[in-house]
């Protein structure tokens, strides 16, 4: 399990995979989609991600320039993994939002 912790541990990676799993975004929407992370730190975390193999980054050849990020095979497959997680959070947000330190949101 540690490995799958490795990939996806942290404030905002499981977010963003929950983004990407959308299909096909640009860097500013996935900005818009996760209030709060600031550009640098979302950079970051989409490099890690696709050092990890679990997110494409696709540079198209236009004017300006266009980029693109989706998840790969291996992401979507890690997704389906992370799906009851999801869940279980949903089920259990009124539980869990007036512990300290946990955001509901």
């Amino acid at each position: 399990m540690s490995i799958a912790i490795d990939v996806v541990g942290g404030k905002w990676k499981m977010h963003l995979m929950w983004v990407l799993a959308e299909g096909p975004v640009r860097f500013g929407q996935i900005r818009r989609k996760l209030d709060g992370v600031s550009e640098k730190v979302l950079a970051e975390n989409l490099r890690q991600l696709e050092a990890s193999g679990v997110v494409h980054r696709e540079l198209y050849a236009e004017v300006p320039p266009r980029v693109e990020y989706s998840l790969t095979p291996l992401g979507v497959e890690l997704n389906k993994a992370l799906a009851p997680l999801e869940i279980w959070g949903d089920q259990n947000r009124d539980a869990l939002a007036s512990r300290p330190g946990i955001s509901a949101s």
